[in-house]
Formats: structure tokens, C-alpha cells, sequence
């Protein structure tokens, strides 16, 4: 039987970055802090932020496919079907069968949903005004639009399972 090398006291360290200066860190810290301002509100009208999400993006359709829905808001099947579940049993968005495919189910946003993010809006929207006073309009959008080109640049990128990466030339 091995035993584990003796530690020398000193720290061990991976050759990559240190962990802080890591984009995936840096990215769900500032997610946290952001978020972190609008979960009271959220859980003052009784919704998750992935409930929120789901009403947020049906608000900007008439319907959609649950497999599309679970696309544009970044959740997986079986969380998505649960949501909808408890969604569907407040009476805050409806489902029925696609016309094309009655195997697929379409939802949409009910009356009752529009009224829930009616009453949710000017909170929201006033988290929305303290984050872009504190951190300037102009730094937002930048930053909004930085995010997106680099979401849009990964895009074709495939990831180090399915081959070499490219390097940045």
C-alpha cells in the first residue's frame, strides 16, 4: 500500500492561473453580487430566480416550445418541467399541445403571470437603476456588450473534449 508523498508545508499549486483570476470565478461572482440584489425582491412575490427567468422569457413571445424555453433560459430538461409544474399550478403560465407535434408543449405567459411581473417591474426596475448609477450607464452597456461578443466568439468554439483548441493569434 502507497502512501501519500509527505507535504512539505509549502503551498501546492496547478500550472494555470491562480483561482480568483479564473473567468469562470469572475463571472459567477459578479453574477452573485447582481443577483444578490434582486433575490428579496423575488422571494417577497414568491418566485425563484429560475421561476423569474422562465416568466421574464415568456413575456417576450406570445409561446414558445418547452425545449426552446429551456434553451433561452439556460435551464435543463427536468428542472424546466418542474418549474413549469409549479408555474402551471399557480395559474402564472399555461401549456398545452403544439399544433404541429402533439407530443410537444407550447406555454405562455397567462394573464395572472402578467400581473405577478406587473407588480415585480418597478422594484426590478429600480435594482436596475441603483446597479447603473453605482457601476455608470456607460460601463454597463460596455460591459452588457463585452459579454455578448464573448459569448458570440465561443460560440463556434468547440470545447477541449472534442478537439485542439485554436490559439489566440
Amino acid at each position: 500500500m502507497r502512501s501519500a508523498p509527505a507535504e512539505t508545508g509549502a503551498t501546492r499549486r496547478a500550472p494555470m492561473r491562480e483561482f480568483s483570476r479564473s473567468l469562470p470565478m469572475s463571472l459567477l461572482r459578479a453574477r452573485e453580487a447582481v443577483m444578490r440584489q434582486f433575490r428579496p425582491s423575488l422571494r417577497n412575490h414568491g418566485l425563484t430566480e429560475q421561476q423569474w427567468r422562465i416568466l421574464r422569457a415568456l413575456t417576450s413571445v406570445d409561446e414558445i416550445e418547452v425545449t426552446e424555453l429551456a434553451r433561452v433560459a439556460f435551464l435543463l430538461g427536468p428542472s424546466l418541467s418542474r418549474i413549469l409544474r409549479d408555474l402551471e399550478a399557480r395559474q402564472l403560465i399555461e401549456r398545452k399541445a403544439a399544433e404541429n407535434d402533439l407530443r410537444r408543449a407550447v406555454v405562455s405567459i397567462s394573464p395572472k403571470g402578467l400581473k405577478l411581473i406587473e407588480a415585480v417591474a418597478p422594484t426590478s426596475e429600480a435594482i436596475y437603476a441603483t446597479i447603473t448609477k453605482r457601476y455608470g450607464a456607460r460601463r454597463l452597456a460596455e460591459l452588457q456588450e463585452m459579454l455578448g461578443l464573448l459569448e458570440a466568439s465561443l460560440a463556434g468554439m468547440t470545447s477541449a473534449d472534442d478537439g485542439e483548441v485554436e490559439a489566440d493569434e
